[in-house]
């Protein structure tokens, strides 16, 4: 039978496993026959999930926005009409008349104020940043030009 073979090399064709599926030299267990079972999707979440919020925000200047702020009026800070195109959640450049509704005509000024029935406001979701004392004082932003030139020769100390 050596001779019927195509290779000659070690291991070729060769099975090191006996009869009862056993790996002879590592002494390892057979392994299951059939589908694998389905991971428990029950089980425990990761602890560090990400918290978001949900917040209006001023198109022009980025503003969070009060929840009982007028959008009728301006924004707070910058001035800028809050009753627009590019406030609203509809607002879509790349589609007729830049919204996603049917409007029967177009609004040739996107940022100033106008009067249109399908407005609603655009809200944002954004992870929440807050500092935790964990980070301790690398954390801390400098209070004067001096504190931020202490921390620079800091890093370089010997």
């Amino acid at each position: 039978m050596e001779g019927d073979r195509k290779y000659k090399q070690k291991g070729y064709q060769e099975s090191d496993r006996g009869a009862n599926g056993f790996d002879r030299d590592r002494g390892d267990r057979p392994r299951p026959q059939g589908p694998r079972p389905p991971l428990d999707v029950t089980g425990p979440r990761l602890p560090r999930l990400v918290q978001t919020v949900t917040a209006s925000r001023c198109w022009n200047c980025a503003t969070t926005l009060n929840s009982g702020v007028d959008f009728r009026g301006n924004c707070p800070k910058c001035s800028s009409p809050l009753h627009c195109c590019k406030q609203c959640a509809h607002f879509e450049p790349s589609t007729r008349y830049q919204c996603l509704k049917p409007i029967p005509a177009r609004i040739a000024y996107k940022d100033q104020a106008n009067e249109c029935e399908l407005f609603s406001s655009r809200v944002t979701v954004a992870r929440e940043v807050t500092t935790s004392p964990s980070n301790g004082p690398a954390a801390r932003a400098p209070r004067s030009p001096q504190d931020a030139r202490a921390a620079f020769d800091n890093l370089f100390k010997k």
